[in-house]
């Protein structure tokens, strides 16, 4: 006799072969056992498009078939149908010399939810004489009961001393297997001798590099030299770190990577040198990922220039870049040179923080808001425009991301026995994107009067909606947080 699990294996495989559970099949799953149904909706999957309908039992994507019903539905009709998207680099909460980031955890994961976003990925930054698992413990204090989405956390490396990398086992142990570190930043910047030994070691314990790189020497000359010469408006911040300031970095990172035998995953590639390295490192057969953000592929440095201090607004480390790099970060997106788009959302109000000291450029708060707008252009400026496949955004934005940080396949899939994690997409809904819209907790947007085709409408949680008809209407504090294992 077959078991649940044997017809949910069973329903998976005729998935696969884009065909329909049988009668027989779905009487396991009868309308007084699913509690949710999407019907009529187009489902779209880092491989697949096909029409489907999904039940959902509790949390988790119970059957996916034809003519199913339960004791509540949705109708997707007209509306592609993804796994929830998961934004691998976001910054709430997070202290910037006298400034913190304006979205705390609840506003962040609201506005994430009401775009699409179900599972973030955000960072833990250790005080000074502060243990890896105290800082942990604290940042999961600042989110627990306040997430309304699911979360995983990065482990920042303050330094690579002897000390600090005998705790990376216990860390792992505690959930956390990625491990952030800088090139650049006084406070954090390794040297090369010991970002080799911090690769080493995080990778004989099951973990992932994940780094910030940045020739931080040359920046330090090329600022010193703009202030001096009393160059300190905005509009000296993109070119005190030029393209060659990453791409440098960049190749010398996958250079240490690949001497310590491990893994590496750039974040926030903003340049056509550090995509062409990235690349390189690829075809040399070093297991190297990339991560681009939507301000890369969709802003340039003009932005600097504009008027009344604006310029403010814009400014985020690394810069924005000339118009010839955002082409090729798209093609790099497009050839599976760089695997994921996360945001990098580190918020900081344009009036008060940025604004507050005019005097020098690198005073003022590095960072951008942008976790609530990434599916959507991504679909209107990627998918419509050619530039990447519907199946392609599907994988930069929800599958690529979840697997490299290893919480695939219970996030960023669509399969039997996964986290009911779902977004339906509208691909004729028309917005123009304004702050006034928008559920971040900041006063403007740098997509401001963006006009979009195509945006999310309705977002599940693990079976909850949390977004419909343009307002959160979930319940607050349900996001939990996700312990991952070894990275395979």
């Amino acid at each position: 006799m077959q078991t649940k699990s044997d017809v949910c294996k069973s329903i998976l495989r005729l998935q696969a072969q884009k065909l329909s559970p049988s009668a027989q099949e779905l009487t396991y799953f009868s309308p007084m056992n699913l509690d949710l149904v999407i019907t009529n909706g187009t489902l779209i999957t880092a491989s697949d498009t096909f029409r489907a309908d999904i039940g959902i039992v509790g949390e988790k994507i119970a059957v996916i078939g034809q003519n199913l019903r339960g004791k509540r539905t949705i109708d997707a009709t007209g509306k592609y149908v993804l796994p929830g998207a998961v934004d691998p680099h976001v910054h709430l909460e997070m202290p910037q010399g006298e400034y913190i980031s304006s979205d705390d955890f609840e506003s962040g994961t609201i506005a994430a939810a009401c775009g699409g976003t179900t599972t973030i990925i955000d960072f833990v930054e250790p005080g000074e004489n502060e243990s890896l698992l105290d800082a942990l413990k604290s940042r999961r204090a600042q989110a627990d009961g306040h997430a309304v989405i699911d979360y995983g956390l990065h482990m920042t490396l303050p330094n690579a001393d002897e000390a600090t990398l005998a705790q990376i086992p216990a860390v792992v142990d505690a959930g956390v297997s990625t491990f952030k570190m800088y090139t650049i930043y006084g406070g954090f910047a390794l040297e090369d001798n010991e970002m080799l030994r911090a690769f080493e070691t995080v990778q004989l314990n099951g973990g992932m590099p994940i780094v910030h790189a940045e020739n931080r020497h040359i920046v330090k000359y090329l600022q010193e030299k703009y202030l001096s010469d009393g160059k300190t408006a905005p509009r000296f911040h993109p070119k005190s770190r030029p393209p060659i300031v990453e791409g440098e970095a960049i190749e010398r990172v996958l250079a240490l990577a690949a001497i310590a035998q491990s893994s590496a995953y750039i974040v926030h590639v903003s340049t056509a040198l550090g995509a062409k390295a990235i690349q390189r490192a690829k075809e040399r057969g070093q297991i190297a990922f990339g991560e681009t953000c939507p301000q890369y592929l969709l802003l340039t440095d003009a932005e600097y220039d504009r008027p009344n201090f604006e310029g403010a607004k814009y400014i985020c480390s690394p810069p924005l870049r000339p118009d010839d790099n955002p082409p090729a970060l798209w093609d790099a997106l497009k050839n599976g040179y760089l695997q994921s788009v996360g945001t990098d959302h580190c918020p900081f109000f344009f009036e008060g923080q940025k604004d507050r000291i005019r005097s020098v450029f690198t005073k003022i708060p590095g960072g951008m808001p942008g976790i609530e707008s990434r599916l959507a252009l991504l679909y209107t400026f990627g998918v419509a425009q050619g530039k990447i496949s519907l199946n392609q955004w599907v994988e930069l934005c929800c599958t690529m991301p979840a697997k490299i940080f290893g919480i695939y396949p219970q996030k960023g899939m669509l399969t039997p026995g996964v986290d009911a994690d779902i977004v339906l997409f509208d691909p004729e809904k028309e917005i123009t994107l304004s702050q006034d819209m928008l559920h971040e907790h900041v006063d403007y947007t740098p997509y401001e009067g963006f006009a979009l085709r195509g945006y999310p409408v309705t977002t599940i949680r693990r079976g909850q909606v949390l977004y419909q008809d343009a307002e959160f209407v979930g319940e607050k504090g349900g996001g939990r947080f996700l312990a991952r294992g070894v990275i395979s």
